[in-house]
């Protein structure tokens, strides 16, 4: 694809067109191999060559779109930038390449090009499941193609054998305070994770620049069939005194992630944490972890040091926390209605009060979306096929229905409607995983299959280092007064 040149530090210079992809093709061959930190490495994988010929064969396939862009409209204005934008977080500047999904306001998030909705129905589920392996979506995000079942039981398998974590590394997490926030360790374990990146070692052999997506392609494996255990050791470190599940390689990778967190071995809890690591993949490159991730990614930082850096940003509360809000008001409100069944109406007064007293009512509301969140409406299907009866799941429900006309009567609500954070914490609590500080660490381990892909792509795509220009309060007020 065509590429912005960069010398080795990723200093722009002219543009030059990746080595053509026939060649590419011709001189791979299903053993890869390459030389690293002096010694040889071998990605021998049967599956992980397929996954490189297909990400390869879209490649090529996207090359004549980049340089026709590239070439014939670099110069055409897709958005104008207002001073309100600068001040305001840069919301809606359409100034980032992510090619994994894309956010429609009234459809939601597509993965390629796929509704979530198709994404369920056309995943491969787990044997005798029905959600869409989150596993499935990887491959989806990496190579446009829905996967064979024969495809993501290899890719899993691909997934365990990289998954193993060095003794320091554990080491290192089992030694923290229990105190230390599970997102702060998690962010450590990752970095800790990094002196074994692949791409980091043929950076500094000196690999080729038409080279860099394999060894990020190897290091995002790497980091995804490792998540699950490191995030799993966190959890019962912090939660049930260093008591560990072990991996169990029989099962899938999101299965296999329900099992070491063991607060329920039921199916259902796994397969509600197959559809939640699902959902939460992958929402675009321009949220605060995705883009975090690529920021860092730009300087040519290995997958370990942006993902880490994507997880910090992901901890923040205006990102990562909504899920635990939403929850704590769903049991904040069953409270205060003192065993009263919840209705329309009370739930409606209810609304109107919590709004005059000058509070938020979360979950509700998303800063693209203009409908209620499919990733919601997916969740409710599950809940009411599974847990009709549940408590909070039966208030949120009426929620559904009383708060969306409150919000809109105020006229300043452009989306009223829920989104994904209203039920996950109620779905999460309904099996037992009621550590809410831990909510944050299942969204990284699900995050984590978009911020790679994306990796990988920015690889491919030759992405240049993310400079954008920064102005002064000064500067702004010069630019009008002119």
């Amino acid at each position: 694809i065509l590429a912005q040149g960069a010398s080795k530090h990723g200093t722009a210079s002219s543009p030059l067109l990746f080595r053509s992809f026939p060649a590419m093709l011709a001189t791979r061959s299903a053993v890869r191999a390459a030389r690293l930190a002096g010694r040889r490495y071998n990605s021998s994988s049967p599956i992980v060559s397929t996954l490189q010929n297909k990400i390869e064969a879209l490649a090529k396939k996207k090359t004549p779109q980049m340089m026709s862009l590239r070439k014939e409209f670099a110069n055409t204005p897709i958005g104008e930038v207002t001073i309100g934008a600068c001040i305001g977080g840069a919301r809606g500047i359409k100034c980032l390449l992510s090619e994994t999904s894309l956010l429609d306001p009234m459809e939601g998030i597509r993965y390629r090009g796929r509704t979530l909705e198709e994404c369920m129905a056309q995943l491969p589920a787990a044997p005798g499941g029905k959600v869409g392996l989150p596993e499935a979506s990887l491959w989806l995000l990496l190579t446009d193609e829905m996967p064979t079942s024969a495809e993501v039981t290899a890719l899993n398998e691909e997934l365990h054998k990289r998954s193993h974590i060095p003794e320091y590394v554990y080491k290192l997490i089992d030694n923290l305070p229990r105190d230390v926030h599970p997102m702060t360790q998690l962010s450590m374990g990752l970095l800790a994770l990094q002196p074994g990146s692949k791409f980091g070692q043929a950076y500094r052999a000196g690999c080729k620049k038409s080279d860099y997506w394999i060894h990020t392609l190897e290091d995002s494996l790497n980091l995804v069939g490792q998540i699950p255990l490191l995030s799993a050791r966190i959890f019962r470190n912090v939660f049930f005194d260093g008591k560990h599940i072990p991996s169990d390689p029989s099962l899938d990778w999101a299965g296999n992630y329900a099992q070491m967190l063991g607060v329920n071995d039921t199916e259902e809890f796994k397969e509600v944490t197959r559809l939640y690591l699902m959902l939460h993949a992958d929402h675009e490159g321009g949220n605060v972890s995705a883009h975090t991730t690529h920021l860092v990614g730009s300087a040519l930082s290995d997958p370990y040091y942006a993902y880490s850096a994507g997880v910090c940003g992901l901890a923040g509360p205006l990102h990562g926390l909504a899920n635990q809000e939403c929850l704590r008001w769903l049991k904040d409100t069953h409270k205060n209605l003192g065993g009263k069944e919840p209705t329309v109406e009370i739930l409606t007064q209810y609304a109107k009060d919590t709004l005059a007293a000058g509070k938020v009512i979360p979950g509700f509301g998303h800063g693209v979306l203009r409908k209620t969140d499919p990733r919601y409406m997916i969740q409710r299907d599950f809940a009411k096929k599974h847990f009709p009866d549940d408590p909070l799941f039966k208030l949120a429900n009426v929620c559904y229905e009383a708060i969306p006309p409150v919000l809109e009567a105020t006229g300043k609500v452009k989306n009223p409607w829920p989104n994904v954070d209203a039920l996950s914490g109620t779905c999460m609590q309904r099996y037992g995983l009621t550590q809410e500080d831990y909510y944050t660490v299942v969204f990284a381990v699900s995050r984590s299959l978009g911020c790679v892909s994306n990796l990988v792509w920015s690889r491919i795509m030759g992405l240049p280092i993310e400079r954008p220009k920064s102005m002064t309060l000064d500067s702004l007020e010069a630019y009008v007064k002119k």
